[in-house]
């Protein structure tokens, strides 16, 4: 296990998967990937912090949001990370998330819905950014109805849900699961401030509850066949039980 940095929880940031091109480790909720001129004011990140464990560097071969939890995948070289970069782009890697949303989602859906990068800033003098294909498909596990009001009823519908992207667009599930007016629980930015309210009053729960529950794909060096996954963490796999789901999944995955 890797030492863990004040505020992060307590199970730390485990090692998920290492050999001598790659290494998987389990990101806390809260935890950046790398610096970022938006969070400035932070001082730990996973790239260091794996860097320091292995002594050696890293470098990212995807990314997670900082309130995502979950698989989070290093390369140990360029040139394994520009591998892992072509299996990106042909397609090659199947990511796959547990979230809590609100309402009840349809049984499956295909979200294909382009995206604007959220990172491009239009000019006041040229053409807006073009939106990019984008898809995400979704599959409903479980759903509950909470005896809480969350708006303008008297009871809250909410829907445990797998999502696997397609594409890799920022924020991709995050802004699809709002284009079909089912935002993940606990998202600040994309979500609905009344049942977030609502999971921190009822739940004490304030984290995004969106979790990377595993990733595939085939060795680059090897050619084997890879799923790497990641448990919950208690708080999310508590809250889950306390809403009727636990059997709805691995906690051991």
């Amino acid at each position: 296990m890797i030492p863990k940095p004040s505020g992060l929880p307590p199970e730390g940031l485990n090692v998920l998967y290492l050999d001598d091109f790659l290494v998987a480790v389990d990101k806390p909720a809260g935890l950046l990937v790398h610096r970022s001129e938006i969070d400035r004011h932070e001082t730990h990140f996973a790239l260091q912090m794996v860097r320091d464990l292995l002594g050696r560097r890293v470098f990212p071969v995807h990314r997670l949001d900082k309130p995502t939890s979950g698989v989070l995948l290093f390369a140990l070289d360029p040139v394994t990370a520009r591998m892992m970069g072509d299996l990106f782009t042909t397609g090659g890697i199947t990511k796959t998330y547990l979230a809590v949303v609100r309402g009840w989602t349809p049984e499956a859906l295909v979200i294909d819905h382009p995206l604007v990068e959220e990172d491009l800033t239009p000019r006041a003098d040229g053409p807006a950014p073009p939106a990019r294909e984008a898809i995400t498909h979704l599959e409903r596990l479980a759903t509950v109805e909470l005896p809480f009001p969350a708006g303008p009823h008297p009871t809250c519908r909410c829907s445990l849900v797998r999502l696997t992207p397609k594409t890799g667009r920022r924020h991709q599930l995050r802004r699809h699961m709002k284009h079909i007016f089912h935002p993940i629980v606990g998202d600040t930015t994309h979500g609905d401030g009344r049942i977030n309210a609502l999971f921190r009053a009822q739940f004490a729960c304030s984290r995004l509850l969106l979790a990377a529950v595993s990733f595939g794909f085939v060795h680059p060096h090897t050619g084997r066949t890879m799923e790497i996954r990641a448990p919950l963490d208690p708080a999310f796999l508590g809250l889950l039980t306390r809403l009727g789901w636990v059997d709805e999944v691995d906690p051991t995955a």
